[in-house]
């Protein structure tokens, strides 16, 4: 009888060894498939544009939805990715116009949608006011972010629009949705001005510049879901509960059989 039961209690010990084991095994892996898809994702977009105005108006030009290449941070530009790395400009190699022709006089920024309350956000809300020494130019800007100090990766552009010099009702607005792709933590925001003849750069703000451009706390809308609380139990709860139930049940027959 004595044999039995310790047969019996080893078969209940490697039962509940195996059972935790692939338990285990489990959350690794899927602990490690979140990782890589999370390291691997598209970066997609939604933004409406217009003049200023329509901040307030909602009456918007354009709505672009754009998907880009994954996110490159500082760890992963180290390994061979080709998005430029230079701050506070990101397209280095570009020469300035000369005799300042251009610049940005103003910009402001608000941060907007946060249904999980975790203090990261998902909408960009980009406000700026361009000015020029001519007449008029026609411009397009470039929107470009950088994930905890890492290259910076463009999210937006703007359509080409026109500067009456330096009046103050020429001024343009972003307002993006990061969909998918950005993980949440601290953002830096850039913005540079394009000639729209001949592409030539001609005018930056930064965070070196704003200090409303720095240490952005944005996630992407995917990340961004409240959490779902079951009363009932969980998966990962219910499986170790149902873990010292069995241990239990087996317990207790072998203890009868004892008896």
């Amino acid at each position: 009888m004595e044999s039995a039961y310790r047969r019996q209690r080893g078969l209940t010990l490697a039962l509940e060894s195996t059972l935790m084991f692939l338990f285990a095994c489990t959350a690794l892996v899927t602990a490690s498939i979140a990782g890589a898809a999370e390291t691997a994702d598209m970066r997609v977009t939604e933004t409406r544009q217009g003049a200023g105005a329509a901040r307030a108006s909602g009456e918007f030009s354009a709505v672009n939805t754009d998907e880009r290449a994954p996110l490159v941070t500082a760890t992963t530009a180290t390994k061979g990715a080709s998005t430029p790395a230079a701050k506070p400009r990101a397209n280095a190699s570009q020469q300035d116009t000369a005799y300042g022709d251009y610049w940005i006089y103003s910009v402001d920024v608000d941060l907007f949608s946060d249904r999980d309350g975790d203090g990261y956000y998902y909408g960009i809300d980009l406000l700026f006011d361009a000015d020029t020494i001519y007449a008029a130019a026609d411009v397009y800007a470039v929107a470009y972010l950088s994930y905890e100090g890492g290259p910076w990766n463009e999210y937006a552009v703007s359509n080409d629009f026109t500067l009456f010099g330096a009046t103050a009702t020429d001024d343009y607005v972003l307002v993006t949705e990061l969909l998918t792709g950005y993980p949440a933590g601290r953002y830096d925001l850039l913005l540079e001005l394009y000639e729209v003849d001949t592409g030539l750069y001609v005018a930056s703000v930064g965070p070196e510049d704003s200090f409303e451009l720095a240490e952005l706390p944005l996630e992407d809308a995917d990340r961004d879901q409240p959490q779902v609380v079951v009363t009932t139990g969980g998966g990962g709860a219910a499986g170790l509960l149902f873990l010292g139930l069995l241990a239990g049940i087996v317990r207790r027959r072998c203890a009868a059989r004892r008896s």
